[in-house]
């Protein structure tokens, strides 16, 4: 802390910026999609303890998935999003349909809808008919809360087609697991390194151990590795793999996505054109060598030179990448390399395929491209796993696209290499971000562009020891706080985030622009896609800079996010401010909601929830002037003004026909917060001129009126629905904190009801916040996992009131330890 060295670290955005590029979409990598799947769908039903009384169950319904945690709602509250709420696989009461009836116990239709629900058995009945259960093996037992992903760890074995020489499988052990794309050792080499592979875990040629034997395949050691034991030593080794399968196999349910492989149609001695798939640079034309059945076939990389010793063959089977009917290089506008050995450069197939007296494969046995809707386009960003050096991931830049196939040039790899070939449906291909999210090292481009930032000293509030402890073991790994990892056991967690263009959209955004909006971003980095989402909603706006100055960071609010610099361009002029995202899954719902009431628009307009046919807020009803009595922040305030005066939002001018030699702006400085996230991007590249007639009056307050309105009115977003009286915090002035009393409990908090809590609150000098408590039914439970940053951000309290609050939450846990823990 404290010291002025400068760390040099890639940063994407400034790189995006800097490069004029955008992202890939993230829904274009389907194979990171399914690889982020939990095995818990929207619409599976489950049986869960009634919070209110933990004896008894009903049945509930998940309505969206994030990593371990599911949002559910009891049956019965139909499309009412209220009661929803979210549950940690890992520690919850959860059990698949029927456990109940298996295990004697009761289900009992919850207090809130008894009355919704005359007959229980009718309804029971009703609901359940055709209903899918959340699969009772990931709610019980080992696999328990784990993604399918998480069950293939360092160690465990799978089997390996050997794609080079023949149809054989080997064994193979597990040495990481980078977010599904697996560093893959022969069994029997042990520390070797040498021959390790890197494969996607969807790979079609990577299998659970006994698939060789279910289907007739022998299991044998690849030939490169053979001639280093003796058959003796093979053999052993698959009697040691044998007595360890159990401990060690990887469960069959972790394979169900992987993609089916169908029947071909090819015939020995047929010609084709193939990218080779290990250097995937030309593309060149290729013979059907062999076909071993109906679904695996090898071929051949034409060679016609007579000295040549080795030969580049492979198998395939019929959805393979990068194999293409004859011809099909000329109908795309593309070069085809010609065989080592022909003579002359002109290669033309009808003469080729005379002199080899051979047939072209037919167009039939190749399937029809699909993929025409896969959303890449040139000059679009990623990142590319290097062909040539598999261990090395890096920036690629998609410079031409045909058909379903990409050209990336790979920025950054150690040894340059030429544009690489690749399926759109290739999984060695990743959105930005996902070797951040997954821990690994992204080869950087090597003129980095880089965002220096300096080590800051950090003040923060002393760590409120019990906070930190386990309140008992049936809530360890509930409390998700701000400070947690962006991540979730290693993966993304933002679920995906829907667009639901029905719902009224407000005095800010467009609505022709909102419905040409897609229809979910994610999922994906929680900062990353929440980034994205807001992005597109300032590029929906009428006036884009009003609507990020909408979102940026007040002075006086609490920072519990990540600080991410976005911008907007109106009127020829750029941008740019900094707006908190949340970093966690369980807090999403909630950003996104409140996002949405600044903006005055519609609550559900963008969320984890897609409004389906109608929208639970019932926006349709509501000419604008009601909707913004009932949603609206303003009273009597004209829309648009700067809020408090204090605007960390940068505007920047450019002027026409000159190359950008430094970069300059204009810009009212907002106070600093101490945070570990600081703002020190410069201002953006300002785009058009700046010499048209200022006469908006959100431009025109940026440079005359903000310095002035500095000390005027400061916007709060209310949340709560009671007087003021019974919401006004205790006056910074009574905040003598003096060493209270030891608390002696009654009962146990852990069984305290809402009632209970607010019983106790009232005992106390915080009893104007137990309407509060009231409000958000905060039980026992629920009280025993406050903590500072949550009760400053879930209860919109200052830091004064909120610090006194604590303080009795921390004396009813102390006492809680003392007298009820063991």
């Amino acid at each position: 802390a404290g010291s002025s060295v400068e760390e040099m670290e890639f940063n994407w955005d400034e790189y995006l910026e800097d490069t004029g590029a955008t992202a890939a979409p993230h829904g274009s990598f389907k194979h990171v999609d399914t690889s982020l799947q939990n095995g818990f769908a929207p619409g599976m039903k489950l049986e869960v303890a009634v919070k209110s009384d933990q004896n008894t169950y009903w049945v509930a319904t998940i309505i969206t998935t994030c990593g371990q945690l599911l949002l559910l709602r009891y049956d019965g509250y139909g499309e009412d999003r209220k009661a929803d709420f979210w549950c940690d696989i890992m520690t919850a009461d959860l059990h698949p349909i029927g456990w109940c009836e298996q295990n004697k116990k009761i289900l009992k239709v919850p207090e809130g809808i008894k009355d919704k629900i005359p007959d229980q058995e009718e309804f029971l009945q009703r609901v359940l008919k055709g209903a899918c259960s959340a699969p009772a093996n990931l709610l019980e037992g080992l696999h328990r809360g784990k993604n399918p992903l998480d069950l293939i760890a360092p160690g465990s074995r799978l089997e390996l087609q050997n794609v080079r020489d023949s149809l054989e499988a080997w064994i193979v052990n597990v040495v990481e697991n980078v977010g599904g794309r697996l560093k893959l050792r022969y069994e029997g080499l042990d520390d070797s390194d040498k021959f390790d592979q890197w494969l996607f875990y969807l790979d079609p040629f990577l299998h659970q151990v006994g698939w060789a034997a279910q289907h007739g395949y022998s299991l044998q050691p690849p030939l490169a590795i053979r001639s280093l034991k003796s058959e003796g030593d093979w053999q052993e080794i698959l009697k040691k793999v044998k007595e360890e399968e159990e401990e060690s196999s990887v469960p069959t349910d972790v394979f169900k996505d992987k993609p089916v492989i169908g029947v071909h149609s090819f015939s020995e001695g047929m010609k084709l054109e193939a990218v080779d798939p290990m250097a995937p640079f030309v593309i060149s034309p290729a013979t059907v060598l062999k076909v071993y059945n109906e679904k695996y076939f090898m071929i051949e990389i034409d060679d016609l030179r007579p000295e040549r010793t080795t030969s580049q063959s492979y198998i395939c089977h019929v959805n393979s990448a990068g194999i293409f009917p004859v011809q099909w290089s000329l109908k795309n506008g593309l070069h085809l390399s010609p065989p080592p050995g022909y003579p002359g450069q002109d290669f033309d197939w009808a003469d080729y395929l005379k002199q080899c007296g051979a047939e072209a494969a037919p167009q039939s046995c190749f399937p029809s491209s699909t993929s025409s809707d896969h959303g890449f386009k040139e000059n679009m960003k990623l990142e590319a796993v290097n062909p040539v050096d598999p261990e090395e991931v890096c920036i690629a830049t998609v410079t031409k696209l045909k058909d379903a196939y990409l050209w990336l040039q790979l920025e950054g790899s150690k040894k340059p290499v030429p544009d690489c070939i690749v399926s759109v449906e290739s999984m060695n291909i990743f959105p930005v971000g996902w070797c951040e999210t997954n821990g690994y090292q992204l080869r950087p481009p090597r003129k980095a562009i880089v965002n220096k930032q300096k080590k800051i000293a950090v003040v923060q509030p002393e760590k409120q020891i019990l906070s930190s402890r386990t309140v008992h073991n049936g809530l360890k790994n509930q409390e998700l706080n701000s400070s947690d990892s962006v991540v979730i056991n290693g993966k993304y967690c933002c679920p995906k985030i829907y667009f639901n263009h029905r719902c009224f959209s407000g005095p800010y955004l467009n609505k022709g622009r909102i419905a040409e909006l897609p229809q979910s971003v994610g999922p994906g980095n929680c900062v990353l896609v929440l980034k994205e989402v807001l992005t597109l909603l300032i590029n929906a706006a009428y006036k884009p800079s009003r609507v990020l100055r909408e979102l940026q960071l007040d002075e006086e609010a609490a920072w519990h996010g990540h600080g991410e610099t976005l911008k907007a361009k109106y009127k020829g002029k750029s941008y740019r401010a900094t707006v908190e995202v949340v970093r966690t899954a369980d807090r999403v719902a909630d950003f996104c909601r409140k996002t949405c009431i600044k903006l005055e628009c519609c609550p559900n307009l963008f969320g984890p929830q897609m409004v389906l046919d109608k929208c639970s807020e019932n926006c349709s009803v509501l000419t604008k002037t009601k909707y913004t009595h009932y949603y609206g922040k303003r009273k009597n305030k004209r829309i648009g003004r700067p809020p408090g005066g204090h605007s960390n939002l940068e505007v920047a001018m450019k002027k026409p026909n000159k190359r950008r030699k430094r970069r300059k702006h204009f810009f009212v400085h907002k106070k600093k917060r101490a945070s570990t996230s600081v703002d020190n991007t410069p201002a953006g590249s300002p785009q058009g001129s700046g010499g048209e007639e200022e006469d908006d009056q959100d431009e025109s307050e940026l440079s005359h009126s903000l310095a002035q309105d500095r000390d005027k009115r400061k916007r709060k977003l209310r949340t709560f629905s009671f007087s003021d009286d019974e919401n006004k915090p205790p006056s910074p002035k009574d905040m003598k904190m003096e060493v209270a009393e030891k608390l002696q409990l009654d009962s146990n908090p852990l069984e305290w009801s809402v009632a209970d809590v607010v019983r106790f609150l009232k005992s106390t000098d915080c009893a104007p916040l137990a309407r509060i408590f009231l409000d958000q039914e905060i039980d026992g439970q629920a009280l025993l996992l406050l903590t500072l940053p949550t009760v400053q951000e879930c209860m919109d309290l200052k830091l004064g009131p909120a610090i006194k609050l604590c303080h009795h939450i921390e004396r009813v846990k102390l006492a809680f330890y003392q007298q009820f823990a063991n």
